[in-house]
Parts: C-alpha cells; sequence; structure tokens
C-alpha cells in the first residue's frame, strides 16, 4: 500500500526510498539496486559474509563493515557481477560446513586456516 500510495506502485531506485519501507533493511535494498537497477552493490548475505571473512578479502565483525571493505577492495566495474560470484562461491565452494578447497581457484590466496583437503578416492 504504502509502495502505491508513496511511489506510484513503482520502486524506488534510491536506498533511503526503499529501506523506508516496511520490512526492508540494507540488505535487501542492495538486492533491489543491484538485481533490479544493476547499480553496483553487493548484498552481503551470509555466503558472502563467510568468503569475505575467511580469503582475508574483506574480514569484518558484521555486514556493514564487509559491504563497506568490499566496496573498497572490488573494482567499481566488477561489483554488480562481484555479488553473484561471491554468494555462487559461497554456496558450492567454500561451504559453512565443508568447504571445498580443492576446488578453488584462489585457494593458494586464501587465509582461512581449516582448509580442507580433497576427499580421498
Amino acid at each position: 500500500r504504502i509502495l502505491v500510495e508513496k511511489y506510484d506502485g513503482k520502486v524506488p531506485p534510491v536506498r533511503e526510498a526503499l529501506e523506508s519501507l516496511p520490512g526492508v533493511g540494507r540488505k535487501t535494498a542492495n538486492v533491489v539496486l543491484n538485481v533490479g537497477f544493476g547499480q553496483p552493490t553487493i548484498a552481503v548475505d551470509t555466503h558472502i559474509f563467510r568468503v569475505s571473512n575467511r580469503t582475508g578479502l574483506a574480514p569484518g565483525k558484521n555486514p556493514d563493515a564487509v559491504e563497506q571493505k568490499l566496496l573498497k577492495v572490488v573494482p567499481t566495474e566488477f561489483l554488480h557481477d562481484a555479488h553473484h560470484w561471491l554468494i555462487l562461491h559461497g554456496r558450492y565452494v567454500c561451504k559453512a560446513r565443508k568447504p571445498e578447497c580443492w576446488h578453488c581457484a584462489i585457494e593458494p590466496l586464501c587465509e582461512f586456516k581449516e582448509k580442507t583437503p580433497a576427499p580421498k578416492q
């Protein structure tokens, strides 16, 4: 209803406007801006948080800290895609419980101390 009354039923392409909507926080606003409007944002979810901290790419104690560091270290031209790359890497390679370090393209650069070896055949 607020979207209809305040924004003529159109999703606003501005973070502050999105976050003013009930139930929309920074992460959701970033997803909408990135996916819906092609803006160079990174929505730090559990996968991005884990990958950023494990690898040392952008360590931080909370999602906001990780987001701010990622925005500094990821070149602007890669920000839109980096959001998706990091999520996929966290989902399928750098998994929470059993990371598949032997599949990881950046394993030699990774700072994670508990790397998992390939399973024995």
